[in-house]
């Protein structure tokens, strides 16, 4: 009796963990791909490749390429929005400030750690053009609103009323997304990056330095209820 020779498969060119599952692989290799040449330019083929199957494999896991994309897209904000309620339940009503700081540090955390950059895909052209964006759309309106509640229940009348409390959301997502910036440029945007922002977002809604100091101090010792929850 012969025995048969298995074909060898293809190689792998990212060395994963055995925890890792064939999904999260496929995501993790498109997700590189995606940032280093665009996802236009990248073909569900390639990510096959880099991960060491063959594409009907992929088909099983993702019906095409957009399905990939809005999987990433929502990696890069929902698991922020998955937590404004909690984040809203542990600080008290008074202390918006203390609720606004730790809500930007959880989001520069989502963006910050991720494995590959994927903040940056929401802004390709090719990506905002295509049918995946929508869910990711809704994902960040949901997001924008929580930053606008926050902040318009800290900021004077004078900057509610010259910008409107959608305006404000949209100003204080913006300077959360420097990240995307600072991992763009090489830097890793570290616990001081997270800091800096949150404290940014805070000036912005016209929070004085003892209300900074306060609010920093507190959303420190609230952060470690986070630690264990996935990104």
């Amino acid at each position: 009796m012969t025995s048969q020779r298995r074909r060898p498969g293809r190689p792998r060119h990212i060395a994963y963990g055995g925890d890792a599952s064939p999904r999260d692989q496929i995501l993790d290799a498109a997700a590189r791909l995606f940032v280093e040449r665009s996802f236009a330019a990248t073909s569900t083929r390639e990510i096959a490749d880099a991960v060491g199957i063959r594409q009907a494999s992929l088909y099983y896991h993702f019906a095409n390429k957009d399905e990939i994309l809005a999987e990433l897209l929502k990696r890069s904000v929902r698991p922020t929005v998955d937590k404004i309620a909690k984040i809203e339940q542990l600080v008290p009503p008074e202390t918006h400030e203390t609720a606004l700081y730790l809500l930007a540090l959880v989001d520069v955390r989502t963006l910050a750690t991720a494995r590959h950059n994927i903040g940056v895909l929401s802004r390709l052209p090719d990506v905002t053009n295509s049918a995946a964006f929508a869910e990711f759309r809704d994902d960040r309106a949901e997001l924008v609103e929580a930053y606008g509640r926050l902040g318009g229940s800290i900021a004077p009348a004078t900057i509610v009323d010259l910008v409107g409390q959608k305006r404000l959301g949209e100003m204080l997502v913006q300077v959360v997304d420097t990240v995307i910036n600072i991992r763009s440029g090489g830097d890793p945007a570290g616990p001081r990056t997270a800091e800096a922002v949150a404290t940014t977002c805070l000036r912005i809604c016209g929070s004085d330095d003892h209300k900074i100091l306060a609010a920093s101090a507190a959303a420190a010792q609230l952060l470690e209820a986070f630690h264990d929850e996935p990104i």
